[in-house]
Order: structure tokens, then C-alpha cells, then sequence
């Protein structure tokens, strides 16, 4: 049991961090307001590795549907151990996201623009073009999952110093590809605050653009099994 709760509220933690740097950045009458993209990326990392530290040791700290079923698929989760995670993370990632909307209910009501509202839960293309959009979701979730498979080649690393790592990835497929994307590379962290914003009663919401989500599932799911099955081949 103790490795679906970690899930729930690790996933719960990531997305009440990283959806709140993106409302404290982008709505109205946030103190932060217009801080821009380098903040996101920075605090998304962060978002990443403060609950990585805290339940990393007792589920894995996976908190992304798309790791979990990679991890199966090369041998290192059980699979009977897969449908409890993945309830565990989408049900934390649609917890954090109402917790988001209860705090900046204020912002969310002196905001217009209904894409800015959607923008704080899910991603969403800068180009819309479905078939390069799921392209770089594979890109970016291929090269999250392999360097996370890389650290095990770090000789003699100290414990802890791997979710430092982590932070680091976070941060550099961020800067590098999240500008096409708004890089979800999981699905729970895009489709969990989707739902969310589904049914919250947030003032002139629009539309939660639901037809993008399968950008955001499959995308991550196929660059992280290939990133696993590539990483499993390669004679190290």
C-alpha cells in the first residue's frame, strides 16, 4: 500500500508545485506575474525533485503513467504493480491541480483569456500540428526516460544525488524542447489537470481542448518504452 500512496501524494506534490509556478507566473494580480519561462522551467524541475526526495525510497518516485509502464516493459516494475500506480498518479495530478484552483481562485477570476486558464493545468502546442506535436512529446519523454536509465552508469554516486539528476533533466529538456510543446512528457501531469479543469468552476473557463490530450498520452508512453527497450540493447 505504502507505494500507492507515495504515488498519490508525490503526484499531488508535482502538480500543485509545477501548475502553481505556471498560474503565479500568468495570471492577473499574481505577485510573480510576467516572470517568464525561465521560472517555470526552474521550478517544474523543482516541482520534480522535491517529491522525488521525500517518497523516491519508498515507491521509486515515478509520479508519470508513461515511466511506470516502461519500467514494466523492461523487467524493472511488476506488472501487477502498474494499474494501482497509474490510479495513484492521476488521481493525485487531478487533487493537485483543484488545490491550484482553490489557492489562485482570485487570479483565476481577474484572468480573461480562457487559453491562459487551461495553460496553468495543461500543455498545449505553440504550432498546432498534430503530427510533429506527438513527435516531440516521443523526443522529449525518450530523452527523460534514457537519462534516467543513464544514471545507473554514474560510478559511486552518492544517495540523493541521483533526484538532483533528475532536477537537471527536468531542466534541460525544458529549455531545449519545451517551447513546442510545453513538454508534458507524462501523462498524468498533463491529462490530470485536464480533467481538473473539466469540471472545476473556474469563471470563463472555455474549452479543455480535449482531442490535444492524445499528443500528451501517447506521446510519452512510445519515447518512454523505446527509450527502455534502446537502453536494454545497448552492451554496456
Amino acid at each position: 500500500m505504502l507505494p500507492y500512496i507515495a504515488e498519490f501524494l508525490g503526484t499531488m506534490l508535482l502538480i500543485l508545485l509545477g501548475d502553481g509556478v505556471v498560474a503565479n507566473v500568468t495570471l492577473n494580480k499574481s505577485g510573480m506575474k510576467g516572470a517568464g519561462s525561465i521560472q517555470i522551467t526552474l521550478a517544474w524541475g523543482l516541482a520534480v525533485m522535491v517529491p522525488a526526495f521525500i517518497f523516491g525510497a519508498a515507491s521509486g518516485a515515478h509520479f508519470n503513467p508513461a515511466l511506470t509502464l516502461a519500467l514494466a516493459v523492461d523487467g524493472s516494475l511488476e506488472w501487477g504493480m502498474v494499474p494501482g500506480y497509474v490510479i495513484a498518479q492521476f488521481a493525485g495530478a487531478i487533487l493537485g491541480a483543484c488545490l491550484v484552483f482553490i489557492l489562485f481562485k482570485d487570479q483565476f477570476d481577474a484572468t480573461d483569456d480562457p487559453g491562459t486558464k487551461l495553460g496553468v493545468f495543461s500543455c498545449g502546442p505553440s504550432v498546432p500540428n498534430m503530427p510533429l506535436n506527438l513527435l516531440a512529446e516521443v523526443v522529449a519523454t525518450f530523452v527523460l526516460v534514457f537519462s534516467i536509465k543513464g544514471i545507473g552508469q554514474v560510478a559511486g554516486i552518492a544517495s540523493g544525488v541521483d533526484k538532483l539528476l533528475v532536477f537537471g533533466i527536468i531542466v534541460s529538456c525544458g529549455m531545449s524542447l519545451g517551447g513546442l510543446t510545453g513538454y508534458a512528457m507524462n501523462p498524468a501531469r498533463d491529462i490530470g489537470p485536464r480533467i481538473a479543469h473539466s469540471f472545476l468552476p473556474i469563471k470563463g473557463k472555455g474549452d479543455s481542448n480535449w482531442p490535444y490530450a492524445i499528443v500528451t498520452l501517447c506521446g510519452p508512453i512510445i519515447g518512454a518504452i523505446i527509450a527502455v527497450l534502446l537502453y536494454k540493447v545497448i552492451p554496456w
